[in-house]
């Protein structure tokens, strides 16, 4: 969320910044509605410092003769039913107001590149060495052929775009969730399991409601929603706190399945196990101050990285541009794992961060250690990494001209000692 103040004071900048996000925002109904509140506001606390001093000269037992008493109930008659009048109007302003700044999305870091689409994002670097595979499969067909995946069996069970793992995906799946909270466990990151079923207050402090409510999966009889990411219970678990600047920065890490109904993706990769209504996630979240902000990005970004190293998958980093950001990120990086079915890489992480907008909108603050007044931290988070896209990749990248797939030499002790993944006989 913005700072009301910052959009009153420097209306010009943050259109301007808005602008560069191509997505036709504009501040004048909010700064319409802001002076009418403050207006209102304005007067109300008039009217009620007023109607308080009257009832101190009462209260005081002050020498008023009988004709100042008599004005001064007559003008405490009036207080009251103007604050009557302008209360309600005082309130729905209030409410217009929220609910309009809610709305608009965060500005771009200035080291973001202008664009407007992915096509415009910016490659950093590459790591890896990209297969040699002659004639690659998709991971859909080795995976169905070597009983990775039951496709036909979750549409029975749930409907498309629910997949049922098997045997080795069940396995694989869940040792790759092992082995990235153990990974970043290593790097400081202190493991917690969350609520998969969160509220509405969550959902608005990350920034996923109220611009994206068609989005998620809502139970019928409760106001709770099924999980879109970790980072959401992750991050409101400080909601409505203030920190000690002491105790930061606090590093998270959690693994949850996550729901989506990828209700803006139709026609896009609904066939096999890249863009599910149910996967499996590892995500990264920091809390930090203002001034850590950017290194703890970086960290972040190459924890990520190091796991994609570490399954010896290519990938390659790229800052999104201004148009392609997502509603919360002032700056992100997304990395791509390569598919060489697909002979392309596709997104396996986005690592943003947000500056203090989250914090802002689930009021999450620190207090300085000079003992000065409490302010906002800023909220940085990443995949760390999506499991279910990371078994995809390894089935590509892995695959072998007799059908086999290897395992990833980091997996095989979290296997059993499994190195294979090889039909069976029959």
């Amino acid at each position: 969320m913005l700072d009301i103040k910052q959009i009153r004071e420097n209306a010009a900048d943050v259109e301007a910044a808005l602008a560069r996000r191509n997505g036709g925002f504009t501040l004048q109904e909010i700064l319409k509605i802001d002076s009418e509140f403050r207006n209102v506001q304005i007067e109300w606390e008039t009217l009620n410092r007023r109607r308080n001093e009257i009832n101190e000269l009462f209260k005081n037992g002050s020498k008023l003769s009988d004709d100042e008493k008599k004005n001064l109930k007559e003008e405490s008659k009036q207080i009251k039913d103007r604050i009557g009048t302008i209360d309600p109007l005082r309130q729905e302003r209030e409410k217009q107001l929220a609910d309009l700044i809610l709305t608009i999305p965060n500005l771009p870091d200035p080291a973001v590149p202008d664009g407007k689409d992915e096509n415009d994002n910016l490659e950093i670097h590459k790591w890896g060495e990209i297969p040699n595979i002659e004639n690659p499969r998709h991971h859909y067909e080795i995976g169905a052929e070597l009983g990775v995946f039951d496709f036909e069996r979750g549409v029975k069970v749930a409907e498309s775009r629910f997949t049922v793992l098997v045997n080795m995906g069940a396995k694989i799946e869940r040792a790759l969730m092992n082995f990235m909270l153990d990974s970043h466990a290593k790097r400081g990151y202190v493991e917690v399991f969350p609520p998969i079923l969160i509220n509405r207050d969550c959902m608005i402090g990350t920034g996923q409601l109220p611009k994206f409510e068609g989005d998620f999966y809502k139970c019928a009889d409760d106001e709770l929603y099924l999980t879109p990411t970790a980072e959401v219970p992750v991050t409101n678990l400080y909601r409505e706190e203030t920190l000690r600047e002491e105790e930061l920065p606090i590093f998270h890490c959690a693994y949850t399945p996550n729901f989506r109904r990828e209700a803006g993706s139709a026609g896009k990769d609904t066939r096999g196990y890249i863009r599910q209504h149910q996967f499996n996630k590892v995500e990264l979240v920091k809390f930090c101050t203002p001034d850590t902000s950017e290194e703890e990005h970086e960290k972040l970004t190459r924890d990520a990285e190091l796991i994609l190293e570490a399954l010896n998958l290519p990938y390659r980093r790229i800052l999104l541009c201004a148009g392609d950001l997502g509603f919360c990120a002032r700056k992100c990086y997304d990395l791509e794992v390569w598919f060489p079915a697909q002979g392309k890489y596709r997104e396996i992480s986005s690592c943003s961060n947000f500056g203090d907008f989250q914090a802002r909108r689930a009021n999450i603050r620190y207090k300085p250690k000079d003992g000065g007044k409490s302010r906002f931290l800023h909220t940085i988070n990443g995949s760390g990494l999506a499991i279910g896209r990371t078994l995809a990749a390894i089935l590509e990248n892995f695959q072998q001209k007799d059908g086999a797939v290897k395992i990833p030499e980091v997996l095989v002790p979290y296997l059993g000692g499994i190195k294979e993944i090889r039909k069976s006989a029959g």
